[in-house]
């Protein structure tokens, strides 16, 4: 019995040093004690960031960093700061003895997305609130599923109108899967579901043909006929005056039913391809 005793307390002995010795250490690093002893003075950002607000990174960083150099847990912070507007990438490292440090990789826009979002370069969609992003960029809208359709049709088709000095300021894929664009001279172009790049090719090939010396703007082209397209032309001033009714064509509209001006004032004509 004494030696089972002695056994035992032997064992007793062994976990209170060990709890002795463990104990510290798990303060540390839970942050118990040790924030005042190991303290992080010093945030590193990296430079280059041009949209970044590092305030609102600081703010993000502050309460991991008042852990001290052992207790901050780095992924939290990364997360905290992955939150702050225009924020891509985001790795964060500590360096002895007190200093953190901070890299950030932006967000580049490309485009707009409806009306509360951005695409970025790398087809990422981030929150637009409180971004002041570029005016002239482009403005797409359709299903996040077709992200890539979209921008690969907005390159073809800034391609092919950029030859005649035109824009395309809009791309739109609807639910039913139909196309429209905007372009710079004020045209919506009405492409539909079907060859939507052979009839934008077609269309912008004939275009400087179409609008070569005539004094109405060309408000509406319709693309959705096997052999030809309709176009609506507004004269100028009715143009003008329905800007300022506020006069607007519903989508996907029939070549005959076009109001983009008052139909008084309209020509809606039908071209054919060849």
């Amino acid at each position: 019995m004494n030696q089972a005793f002695g056994t035992m307390a032997r064992v007793l002995a062994w976990a209170l040093a060990i709890a002795l010795v463990a104990l510290p250490v798990v303060a540390v690093v839970n942050g118990w004690i040790g924030a005042e002893r190991w303290p992080l003075r010093v945030l590193r950002v990296n430079d280059g960031l041009e949209q970044v607000d590092t305030a609102r990174v600081r703010a993000a960083v502050l309460p991991h960093a008042q852990r001290g150099f052992f207790a901050v847990n780095l992924g939290d912070a990364q997360r905290d700061v992955a939150r702050v507007p225009w924020v891509a990438g985001v790795e964060v490292r500590k360096k002895w003895p007190d200093v953190l440090e901070v890299r950030i990789a932006e967000h580049v826009p490309f485009a707009h997305w409806g009306d509360a979002r951005l695409l970025s370069t790398r087809g990422r969609l981030f929150a637009a609130e409180g971004v002041e992003a570029p005016a002239q960029m482009p403005h797409f809208e359709g299903p996040e599923s077709r992200i890539a359709d979209i921008v690969a049709l907005y390159n073809e088709s800034r391609d092919l109108f950029g030859g005649a000095g035109v824009q395309v300021e809009r791309v739109v894929l609807d639910a039913r899967g139909s196309w429209q664009l905007t372009l710079s001279s004020g045209t919506e172009v009405i492409v539909g579901s079907q060859e939507a790049r052979t009839r934008l090719a077609r269309f912008a090939r004939m275009l400087p043909r179409l609008t070569t010396g005539r004094a109405e703007p060309l408000a509406r082209a319709d693309l959705r006929y096997t052999n030809g397209f309709a176009l609506v032309w507004a004269q100028p001033e009715a143009a003008e005056a329905a800007a300022e009714a506020g006069v607007a064509a519903p989508a996907g509209a029939p070549a005959n039913r076009i109001a983009v001006a008052p139909i008084s004032h309209a020509r809606i004509q039908k071209h054919g391809l060849t």
